[in-house]
C-alpha cells in the first residue's frame, strides 16, 4: 500500500484552514495531516480541536512542522514565504506555496535550491484563468502579458499607495486607473493583488516586462481579473469575476479551490491540463 503524504500547513487563517479541512476530511486515502503552524499559537490549536477534538497537530516552531512533513503548504503571508520555502528545501521537502509574491524574486535561486535538494515546488494557478496557456505560450515566444483588475474602490481601503496619492476612494463614481505599470511595481505598492501578478510573472515573461492596470470599479461586485497575452502561437483573452471567501473578503474563494485542485493533482496518478 503506497504511504500517506504527510501534510504540514503554515498559516492558519482562511486559506490554510480550507486546505487543513480538506486534507483531513477528503483525502484521506492518499495523504495525512501531520502538523499546523502559525504564529498565533490559538489558530492552530483551535483549528487542530476543530478537525481532531486535540491540540495534537499544533506545533510551536516551524522546525517540528517540517519535520512532521513530507509537503510543506505555506498559506501565511508574502513576507514570509521565500524564508518558509526556503528552510522547507533546506531539509528536502516539497513546498506549496499560496502568498507567491513573496517568492518572485528569489524564484531562481530556489528551484536551484530544489534541485540540489531533490525537492518540489509547487504553485497553484489561484485567482485566475490562463496560466495553463501561458505557459505553454511561452515556449515560443510571448511579446505581451497585460492583467487588468478592476475592484469596488473600497477594496483599496488602507492601502499606502492610495493614500500616499490622496485619492478619496469614497469619492470615486467612474471606473478610475489607480496604477499602471509592471508587475513588479504593482506587487510592491498593491499588496492585496500581489499573488495574481506573481503567478503571472512565474509563468510567463517575467515581472518587469508583465504589465498590470488596476482599476477601482464603482460597479464592481466582485473581483475581476482580466490577462491578454500576445504570443507567436496566438492571441489569448481570459475573465475571471471572482466569488469572495466566505471566511475572509481579501481571498477569492477560486483561490483556495485552485489549491485544492493542486493538491489532488499531486496525490492522483493522472494529470489533466498543462
Amino acid at each position: 500500500m503506497k504511504k500517506k503524504l504527510k501534510i504540514g500547513i503554515v498559516g492558519c487563517g482562511a486559506i490554510g484552514s480550507s486546505l487543513a479541512k480538506t486534507v483531513s476530511r477528503d483525502l484521506t486515502k492518499s495523504a495525512k495531516l501531520a502538523a499546523l503552524y502559525d504564529l498565533i499559537r490559538d489558530k492552530s490549536e483551535g483549528l487542530s480541536l476543530k478537525l481532531t477534538g486535540k491540540k495534537d497537530l499544533s506545533v510551536d516552531s516551524l522546525e517540528k512542522l517540517i519535520r512532521k512533513s513530507d509537503l510543506v503548504i505555506e498559506a501565511a503571508h508574502a513576507n514570509c514565504s521565500l524564508d518558509i520555502a526556503r528552510r522547507s528545501i533546506f531539509k528536502g521537502k516539497d513546498v506549496m506555496i499560496m502568498s507567491v509574491g513573496g517568492i518572485v524574486s528569489g524564484f531562481a535561486p530556489l528551484v536551484k535550491s530544489a534541485c540540489q535538494a531533490n525537492a518540489r515546488i509547487y504553485i497553484p494557478s489561484g485567482a485566475i484563468a490562463g496560466i495553463d496557456a501561458l505557459k505553454a505560450a511561452h515556449l515560443g515566444k510571448v511579446s505581451k502579458v497585460i492583467l487588468t483588475t478592476r475592484k469596488n474602490p473600497l477594496s483599496f481601503k488602507g492601502v499606502k499607495y492610495v493614500q500616499d496619492k490622496k485619492i478619496k476612494l469614497d469619492k470615486i463614481k467612474v471606473d478610475t486607473v489607480l496604477f499602471s505599470g509592471s508587475a513588479r511595481q504593482a506587487m510592491k505598492f498593491f499588496p492585496q493583488n500581489v499573488n495574481v501578478a506573481g503567478i503571472l510573472s512565474l509563468a510567463g515573461i517575467g515581472s518587469q516586462k508583465t504589465q498590470v492596470k488596476i482599476i477601482a470599479s464603482p460597479s464592481a461586485l466582485r473581483n475581476i481579473h482580466e490577462i491578454e497575452i500576445v504570443s507567436e502561437a496566438g492571441n489569448v483573452f481570459t475573465r475571471t469575476e471572482n466569488v469572495l471567501h466566505p471566511d475572509n473578503p481579501k481571498t477569492s474563494y477560486l483561490a483556495v479551490l485552485s489549491a485544492v485542485a493542486a493538491l489532488k493533482q499531486i496525490l492522483q496518478a493522472s494529470r489533466v491540463g498543462t
